[in-house]
């Protein structure tokens, strides 16, 4: 029985989360490429001629486009992502279905989500984390999700958390849409203007421009 159907029963425990994955940990991102040009930002704010709060402004260009990748849930630049499923009765020697939590569109032909590598932890005492030859398994694009054609029987029935993906989600091309940059120019103006934290409740969310620009982009969970 495929992993995806666990609340049917093969899982060995009970979960609230509607997919098959248990825990998951970002483990790298790229914090060095810039969105928002300096010339984009200063345009915005009208520092016209003034460089000396350039490097600020960078660190709220940073700031900003993290915060609207983590709202939108889509990557700007790559993301790499860790994921651990648990065991499940009767998961050895038959196909696993496993959920991805983040994604991206594919970008002009480039693949959106790269897997880097399926892995499993064996029976051994310790056990050993084992990688899974790229034969073994594929990504599946219309479900968001690997598939692999089975495990071997020594995968590991006592961790938690025996099976573990790591993938990168690449750039969207969503990140380009000019609509989504004013998004950022509009959040980092607020940031820009707003250097402590507030207890006023009309500042204490994201502002409402940015909110109402973006929203048409932000995926719907159900």
């Amino acid at each position: 029985m495929p992993l995806d159907s666990y609340t049917t029963g093969p899982y060995l425990g009970t979960s609230r989360n509607p997919y098959s994955y248990e825990k998951i940990e970002q483990i790298d991102r790229d914090i060095q490429t810039e969105w928002l040009t300096l010339e984009q930002i200063t345009d915005q704010l009208n520092l016209f001629g003034d460089t000396s709060q350039d490097a600020y402004l960078l660190n709220l260009e940073l700031a900003t486009r993290m915060a609207i990748e983590d709202f939108l849930g889509m990557t700007i630049f790559y993301t790499k992502w860790k994921v651990y499923y648990g065991s499940y009765v009767g998961m050895t020697g038959t196909q696993v279905m496993l959920d991805l939590p983040e994604v991206s569109i594919d970008n002009l032909g480039q693949a959106g989500v790269v897997i880097n590598n399926v892995s499993y932890y064996d029976s051994g005492n310790p056990p050993a984390l084992i990688v899974l030859p790229t034969t073994a398994y594929y990504y599946d694009p219309t479900g968001n999700k690997v598939v692999v054609n089975g495990l071997p029987d020594s995968a590991s029935l006592i961790m938690t958390n025996p099976i573990v993906v790591t993938y990168t989600t690449n750039a969207s091309p969503l990140a380009q849409y000019p609509v989504i940059k004013q998004a950022g120019l509009l959040l980092l103006t607020h940031l820009y203007n707003n250097r402590s934290n507030t207890t006023n409740t009309k500042m204490m969310e994201i502002p409402y421009g940015v909110a109402q620009l973006l929203r048409p982009y932000k995926p719907l969970v159900l």
